[in-house]
């Protein structure tokens, strides 16, 4: 079940302006309804439209529309992907993302079952992850596909091993929250899409 609902009731509650409301979750909404294809952007539209109604208008982010859009921002039509998800659920990010127009080339589901393991993953462990993966023909490749794996750490040392640029859902996050707010999108160490160029 998608938490959608719950987000409804939190925007409604809202008692006082905020920038934007972010929706860290890349996973949420690509389930409902299905089809999911482009289900991101219907969400964040209807968030808005609470926030607006309860007299407090901002922008919605979500993770999932952050990480497609920020791969359309660099130019990137092919990329390779790592999700610490169990292989089917990597599966419906990866078939989210083609509906979207980017082809997934190579993808990574790392099986880590227990959410707090998630959190607790080693990001030193990613750059060879990435090296072992198909890069050479593609455009990007996304690092963590959820904004709960740790990545920051190892995006300069994969960019440097594939030659490609690196984000994750993470940074895309971030570069969408930073242009939302209208403020420079450069963060050092935070790879290409970070780089102020987007």
């Amino acid at each position: 079940m998608s938490d959608l609902p719950q987000l409804y009731y939190v925007t409604s509650s809202l008692d006082e302006s905020v920038a934007f409301e972010t929706w860290s979750a890349v996973i949420a909404p690509l389930f409902e309804p299905r089809p999911c294809v482009g289900y991101h952007r219907e969400s964040s539209q209807r968030l808005a439209g609470v926030a607006a109604d309860n007299g407090h208008p901002a922008p919605v982010v979500s993770s999932a529309g952050a990480l497609v859009d920020g791969i359309k921002a660099i130019g990137a039509k092919k990329i390779a992907l790592v999700a610490p998800y169990m292989k089917p659920l990597t599966q419906v990010v990866v078939d989210y993302i083609r509906n979207e127009g980017i082809d997934v080339v190579d993808w990574r589901a790392l099986e880590i079952s227990d959410n707090l393991a998630v959190a607790a993953h080693d990001p030193a462990n990613l750059p060879e992850i990435a090296k072992a993966m198909r890069t050479a023909d593609v455009d990007a490749v996304v690092l963590s596909a959820c904004v709960q794996m740790p990545s920051l750490a190892a995006v300069p040392m994969a960019e440097a091993i594939t030659g490609k640029p690196v984000l994750s859902a993470a940074i895309a996050t971030t570069w969408s929250m930073l242009k939302a707010l209208g403020l420079n999108t450069r963060v050092p160490g935070g790879g290409t899409l970070l780089s102020g160029a987007y």
